[in-house]
């Protein structure tokens, strides 16, 4: 074996030094836990590690209160906040994963409105911290299921959807609940491109919109939202795949047609208006019969609804699956 000697090596051959003691104090607690199964969060901790945002004040805590009723909410061990702050689908951003919290850092949310109209009594705009204080917020812990495949554990903070709906008064030829994200391509640098139809839309039906489960976000881990995550308001509905549930909301919009949803106008025969997750409806270009657990080496069976059919099954009754996928 060629050793070479100190004056041999290239200035550029030589790790630096922060990589250096990082990666040296992880192996070092590898080590010491003695796990093989430590060493899968590795990936996600060195995957764009340069591009983490720089230090800044973080989120600021949240008042919360316990979930009233157990049967909404989970008991499953939280993703570690790392992973759910820092593996993120987030287009406006990027299409890289780990690059979405570096993009996303500048993202401003104060002030920051949500227009809620369409088919309802009274149709108001809301700021976003008299949503904070007008609402309970609670503690909600969710599976998210991504269509691609990976899966989290988050413990979310937010509010149900029908208690902000409830307040507008829907009428009732309201059938279906549209929203929009935030369009600002000088805050979203791909929305400056063609990469989809902008901005982002998602849909609801309106009897889905007003389920207990379905939630509006402002928070995670007791925290306000991270921007990466859907700062300041995001959409969390957890029987359906990640995508549906729409982040940086400023437009809810009531009305009697199914609307139009970004996935489903993009790639149709992909992605439909429903987007229940079910593991015997595969993707047209892979299984859902699985799901990979961020965190964990093995993969695991999908559940039909992502675990919530005793909540939601009714919703879908004497429809086919496959039809309204």
């Amino acid at each position: 074996m060629l050793i070479k000697r100190p004056a041999d090596i290239k200035g550029s051959e030589i790790t630096p030094e922060r990589l250096y003691f990082g990666r040296r104090t992880v192996l070092q607690g590898l080590v010491a836990a003695g796990s093989l199964a430590a060493t899968a969060g590795l990936y996600h901790l060195f995957a764009g590690a340069t591009r983490r945002p720089p230090a800044g004040p973080g989120p600021r805590s949240l008042v919360t209160a316990p979930v009233g009723d157990r049967r909404l909410t989970t008991d499953e061990p939280p993703t570690d906040y790392d992973d759910i702050t820092h593996y993120n689908n987030f287009y406006e951003f990027s299409t890289s994963k780990h690059d979405v919290a570096y993009e996303a850092r500048a993202l401003v949310t104060r002030p920051w409105t949500v227009t809620v109209e369409g088919d309802v009594q009274r149709p108001q705009t809301f700021d976003i911290d008299d949503l904070l204080r007008r609402f309970p917020l609670e503690d909600r812990v969710y599976r998210l299921r991504c269509v691609e495949g990976w899966s989290m554990v988050i413990p979310w903070v937010g509010f149900p959807l029908a208690s902000l709906l409830n307040l507008v008064e829907p009428l009732g030829r309201a059938q279906f609940v549209a929203f929009e994200t935030l369009h600002d391509p000088k805050q979203f640098p791909l929305q400056r491109g063609r990469l989809l139809d902008w901005p982002y839309r998602e849909g609801l039906r309106l009897d889905e919109a007003l389920h207990p489960l379905t939630l509006l976000a402002v928070g995670l881990y007791g925290k306000t939202l991270p921007n990466q995550n859907g700062a300041p308001l995001r959409l969390v509905v957890p029987w359906k795949y990640g995508f549906k549930s729409i982040k940086s909301v400023v437009r809810i919009v009531l009305t009697p047609r199914m609307p139009r949803t970004t996935w489903r106008e993009t790639v149709p025969r992909e992605y439909g208006f429903y987007a229940n997750v079910n593991p015997a409806v595969s993707h047209p270009r892979w299984s859902q019969a699985t799901e990979r657990r961020i965190g964990e080496l093995t993969r695991r069976p999908t559940l039909l609804f992502n675990g919530y059919a005793d909540q939601v099954a009714h919703l879908y009754a004497g429809m086919d699956l496959r039809t309204f996928y």
